[in-house]
């Protein structure tokens, strides 16, 4: 397990892609890619503007509270245990299996914040990942060269337990 130490956090609250204040302005972005979610309130607006999204990442919650919007997609789902603030190789593992297989949702028991690095790292050349940045919109990050090189320095501060 890969777990973020307190002294980085601050590192991971600006956006990992280009923010949208309202959810409908990305959505040309999204035409032709295969598209993932992180979160339970950007997939339920994503399910809400007509797009299925090919993998969703959720848990049930939004800021830590309860989260009414949760999607109930008619997709194979896999669960996977996530504290906050880690990324375990049992989130790692279900995304891997998740990419290679779509369409699905992976539901994590815990948090699933942080499962937009991984997620970046398994992803095709090409994808287009949205996540939540609470309250202020969606973030969308196209999956290329320099995304995962972002995303492979950002697990660098991470340390392994």
């Amino acid at each position: 397990m890969l777990r973020l130490p307190e002294a980085h956090r601050d590192l991971f609250k600006k956006p990992f892609g280009t923010l949208y204040r309202d959810i409908r302005e990305l959505l040309p972005q999204l035409e032709g890619r295969a598209v993932y979610t992180v979160g339970d309130v950007v997939t339920h607006n994503l399910l809400d503007a007509g797009i299925v999204p090919d993998i969703a990442i959720i848990d049930g919650y939004t800021m830590r509270l309860p989260c009414t919007h949760s999607p109930l997609l008619q997709e194979r789902r896999v669960t996977a245990k996530n504290a906050p603030g880690t990324i375990t190789d049992e989130l790692v593992d279900a995304i891997d299996e998740m990419v290679r297989d779509p369409p699905g949702v992976i539901f994590v028991d815990g948090e699933e914040d942080l499962a937009v690095i991984p997620l970046v790292l398994a992803a095709p050349h090409g994808a287009a990942i949205l996540y939540g940045q609470p309250g202020e919109g969606a973030v969308l990050r196209l999956v290329d060269a320099s995304a995962k090189r972002e995303a492979a320095s950002m697990l660098r501060v991470f340390v392994r337990e």
